[in-house]
């Protein structure tokens, strides 16, 4: 299980667009969908540990702000070829299974992802209704084999300053989780900056 941390984007960095297939419904999501009001883009996948012990937790906490106005999607920008737990009809099934509300949406270029800086899985991108970077970093505090229980709370505590128009703190700890999965050849080059 590889441990990589996100790289942190810059705050204040205006939300890169994406237009993606939502395998679940064949409809196309794009940024534009959700202007004007606060987005958060999740960068996840089916097969990840680090994923697979938040998604309970994390279904929750996305259907409780969407209630609230906040766009939310999922992104999987992994290489399906090499990893098929990741292919977009696995993403079906996981949606079904876990109870996700959001868009799941399928980077199968990963031009999403580099656009983002994504590295890992899950990777969180919280925008304000003008969609300017307010928060990246953690869930919360749990990881696979630690005894940190699952709460959300450092992304709550962030969804939550956002849906009431608040500064959202500047202390952010990075995600880490398992690096999202390139296609051979595909690295993104921000790792080597």
């Amino acid at each position: 299980m590889a441990r990589t941390p996100s790289t942190m984007l810059a705050l204040g960095t205006t939300a890169p667009d994406f237009s993606l297939p939502e395998p679940k419904t064949d409809k196309i999501v794009s940024r534009h969908d959700f202007q004007g009001r606060p987005l958060l883009v999740m960068f996840i996948c089916n097969h990840c540990p680090y994923v697979i012990h938040i998604r309970s937790a994390l279904a929750q906490l996305t259907a409780e702000f969407q209630a609230q106005g906040v766009g939310v999607v999922g992104i999987n920008a992994n290489d399906a070829e090499a990893y098929p737990d990741d292919s977009p009809e696995q993403m079906q099934l996981e949606v079904e299974q876990v109870g996700y509300t959001f868009p799941y949406l399928y980077d199968a270029t990963q031009a999403v992802a580099k656009a983002y800086q994504a590295a890992c899985t899950p990777d969180f991108f919280l925008f304000d209704a003008e969609h300017r970077l307010v928060y990246r970093g953690q869930f919360d505090n749990a990881r696979p084999r630690n005894e940190e229980p699952v709460t959300g709370a450092d992304l709550r505590h962030a969804l939550e300053a956002v849906v009431q128009q608040q500064p959202v703190t500047t202390e952010q700890k990075a995600s880490l989780g398992c690096n999202i999965k390139w296609k051979a050849g595909n690295e993104p080059d921000y790792f080597t900056r």
